[in-house]
């Protein structure tokens, strides 16, 4: 998540010029929708501070990049994959304590889950709580941080990614989200839900879990899927925003 960069991720699919979320239809963002039920993964509730002061930092910030005043995350249509570029849960989970400013501007950066190496799942804030996370997204999108320093980190971690792939099933399960709207944070820019309103942050995003990296991802959670009986919906379909 922290490691930052404002890069142009190579789509496979270009299908429209980017529009703001109001104008986007659900034929266009997703013809297919997840369907099926998956247990609820063992979940740590561990959650930050996120009190009234809080919630009116992001929802002043919601008011200032997506129009609409709110911290509340209602029916939400992305999940956004991420790694913490740091080797431990302790200090993830401080740094989206601590609410310090980023970019200038409050509330500070959160997900709301941290996976950590040994494979456990934590769930920092509450589902309908929305957490800044990704630009541009973070008025639809759950975002998952995994613990370590590189996609293939990860993607290696055997106990982490079999936690991180229950965890993903099963919100997609729960909201309806077909596989297509598993993204990785690198991947933000492409996507149609993507909506910023400052023209100085619209292509502004960071190189954690690039497209190489998710289309193995989204391999594997078409693999659980499919032992699981679950229709995972349509695949991605990307836009092609000017960046």
């Amino acid at each position: 998540m922290r490691r930052a960069a404002t890069v142009a991720i190579g789509a496979v699919v270009l299908f429209a010029a980017a529009v703001a979320p109001t104008a986007l239809s659900a034929q266009t963002v997703a013809p297919v929708r997840a369907a099926g039920t998956i247990a609820r993964p063992p979940i740590v509730w561990k959650p930050i501070p996120f009190g009234a002061k809080r919630k009116d930092e992001m929802a002043a910030y919601s008011k200032r990049h997506y129009g609409t005043r709110s911290y509340v995350l209602r029916n939400p249509n992305v999940i956004v994959e991420h790694y913490t570029d740091g080797t431990s849960f302790s200090s993830a989970w401080n740094t989206f304590a601590a609410n310090s400013k980023h970019l200038g501007e409050y509330p500070g950066t959160c997900a709301q889950f941290i996976i950590d190496t040994d494979g456990t799942i934590y769930q920092l804030v509450h589902l309908d709580i929305r957490c800044r996370h990704a630009i541009g997204m973070n008025y639809t999108a759950i975002g998952i941080e995994h613990v370590g320093t590189s996609d293939n980190m990860v993607l290696h971690n055997a106990a982490q990614m079999r936690s991180s792939l229950r965890l993903t099933l099963w919100l997609m399960s729960r909201y309806g989200i077909n596989v297509g709207n598993v993204i990785g944070h690198a991947e933000t820019l492409q996507s149609p839900y993507h909506h910023e309103l400052y023209p100085s942050w619209q292509c502004m995003t960071h190189a954690d879990f690039p497209h190489w990296a998710m289309h193995e991802y989204r391999r594997r959670i078409r693999r659980l899927a499919t032992k699981r009986g679950i229709g995972v919906g349509a695949p991605p379909v990307w836009v092609d925003n000017g960046c």
